[in-house]
């Protein structure tokens, strides 16, 4: 019998690379600040679980449970969030990541309601409508991320058929977020004599490789495993801000 040696990421290989790639990023926010190829790797952690958000949407059997389970775990995030990055225990000005997901499930509930409606007119209309909708919640409640992150969930949804033009609208709709609305701040390197400019958020695009590599399995799956991603986020943040205070 012929071994399968195809090479696959899961579900679960998918949520570990982004808890670790998340781990390095915020090892560099916070304790070990100028490590920066902490933070280039760190870049893959938000498309990664914006990928899986749009995934978890259309894979859940409940959406009610699985927005309300997102919602308290925000809540329970915020505080650690706030110390961990603003210092203080109430920090208004930037809220945690668990939001910018909670706005973009919402968005996408609307555009399953009107895709069960089947006219395409008002699908269209919805699409465009969450889009901008989206862009001026995540500005004005100013999420983690802000709009690029209600945006980059909206683009795996909307480009999460698996075929090979929705490989190519994820590329090109994560080159425009990740290099023209959050670009900046990067490296000047010499290639081939000349100086060329590496953008810090473009490392963001190399998340498409593991998330290309998916397949729809789920790799281990267990209750245990599942609330350990959901902790993982709060409890981390938690112990890097006690970390910031005492070292």
């Amino acid at each position: 019998m012929e071994e399968n040696t195809r090479l696959e990421t899961t579900s679960a290989s998918l949520h570990i690379m982004g808890m670790i790639f998340m781990l390095l990023d915020h090892l560099w926010g916070t304790i070990v600040p100028g490590n920066d190829w902490m933070t280039c790797i760190g870049r893959l952690a938000f498309p990664i679980f914006a990928f899986m958000i749009a995934e978890g949407y259309m894979r859940t059997s409940n959406v009610k449970k699985y927005a309300k389970r997102m919602f308290i775990f925000a809540l329970i995030t915020e505080i650690p969030f706030n110390l961990a990055f603003g210092g203080n225990l109430l920090y208004p000005f930037h809220q945690n990541v668990l939001f910018t997901f909670l706005i973009a499930i919402g968005l996408i509930h609307l555009n399953e309601k009107a895709r069960k409606n089947g006219k395409v007119l008002l699908r269209i209309l919805t699409a465009i409508g969450t889009v901008i909708l989206g862009s001026l919640i995540g500005l004005i409640t100013m999420v983690d991320y802000h709009h690029a992150g209600v945006l980059t969930v909206l683009v795996f949804y909307f480009f999460g058929q698996g075929k090979w033009w929705s490989y190519i609208g994820q590329f090109i709709c994560l080159w425009y977020i990740n290099m023209e609305m959050l670009g900046g701040f990067g490296y000047e390197v010499e290639l081939f004599g000349q100086l060329v400019f590496l953008s810090r958020q473009g490392f963001a695009l190399l998340a498409l490789i593991p998330i290309w590599l998916y397949r729809g399995e789920r790799g281990h799956h267990s209750k245990a495993f599942q609330y350990f991603c959901y902790a993982f986020y709060p409890a981390h943040l938690l112990i890097l801000a006690i970390l910031g205070m005492i070292l």
